[in-house]
């Protein structure tokens, strides 16, 4: 495989940054995950900690070096994601479950593969243009279908916050999942949550994506989002691949370029930012309090490592 890969969130004009992403990779397979917390205190960010940690680790498990079945491996994960989240709920008897949004997808072969539950959005985008993402799972999204209300209305409605299907919480997570699509050199995924796709219309995006420099692109399309969102701008992340056959031009730079020709079979690669050890992640946690919860987090989710 050989791909350029960027990721990057910022905290907006909220207190805290309860956006999670990662990204891990094998010799012959690429996950990346983005979740969006829900919840009190600080409990969001734990919520969509777990998720994307439930699922990376068990990418670092099962990437030998592929994934045998990527739909049944995204399931699996993110149901695993969900019950730890419970979990984690019970244990620290808390009268409201935190939640997360969750979109995740897989690469390998030059096929891609991707699930989400929620409002967090996966772009595929060709030639600065978007050929598909992923349909949220909000109440204005069934209004949308239903012909109630427009693209206009939706974007400005009371309720566009709202969802139906997230990862934690006592109903079962909708999980939708895409189809085997085959990717082409140049190619786009853009993993974000809504602060991102809400104020930065996908059309935009991709135009922006286009630049063959990610490293400059993204953090000006963040730049840009963050001056729309206005004061009350929410948290705003963005995971980005382009696919490649072949290596990056001169001039790019290097530590966002990837060639996993060379990886042997039992070496696998990862960027997950530890809770709390991001700047990018604000939060007004203590020192002690950040401890205490990456201790919690790892004993909630220790059942679903094996």
């Amino acid at each position: 495989m050989k791909f350029t890969i960027y990721q990057e969130s910022r905290p907006g004009k909220r207190a805290n940054n309860e956006d999670r992403l990662a990204h891990c990779y094998s010799r012959d397979a690429l996950l990346m995950v983005v979740a969006d917390g829900m919840g009190g205190h600080y409990y969001g960010e734990i919520a969509a900690q777990i998720a994307v940690q439930v699922l990376i680790e068990s990418f670092q498990r099962e990437a030998t070096p592929e994934i045998s079945d990527p739909f049944l491996f995204l399931q699996k994960s993110m149901n695993n994601a969900h019950r730890a989240i419970i979990d984690f709920t019970d244990a620290h008897h808390l009268k409201d479950s935190p939640r997360t949004t969750c979109v995740a997808c897989i690469v390998q072969h030059n096929i891609a593969y991707w699930a989400h539950a929620g409002d967090s959005r996966l772009y595929l985008m060709r030639g600065g243009k978007v050929l598909t993402h992923t349909r949220d799972h909000s109440r204005v999204q069934l209004l949308k279908d239903q012909g109630v209300i427009n693209a206009a209305q939706a974007a400005v409605h009371p309720e566009r916050n709202k969802v139906y299907s997230c990862l934690g919480g006592r109903l079962t997570p909708e999980i939708e999942f895409s189809r085997k699509t085959p990717l082409e050199t140049g190619d786009v995924l853009a993993l974000c949550t809504d602060g991102l796709w809400g104020v930065m219309p996908g059309e935009m995006m991709a135009v922006a994506l286009k630049s063959e420099n990610l490293m400059q692109a993204v953090p000006m399309l963040l730049g840009q989002a963050d001056i729309r969102g206005g004061p009350n701008a929410d948290n705003l992340s963005i995971l980005v691949v382009r696919w490649e056959d072949s290596y990056i031009e001169e001039g790019a730079t290097a530590t966002s370029t990837v060639s996993t020709q060379t990886m042997s079979r039992d070496t696998i690669t990862t960027r997950l930012d530890e809770f709390g050890r991001n700047p990018n992640f604000k939060t007004e946690l203590s020192e002690e309090e950040i401890e205490r919860a990456i201790e919690e987090i790892r004993s909630t989710i220790q059942k679903y490592s094996k």
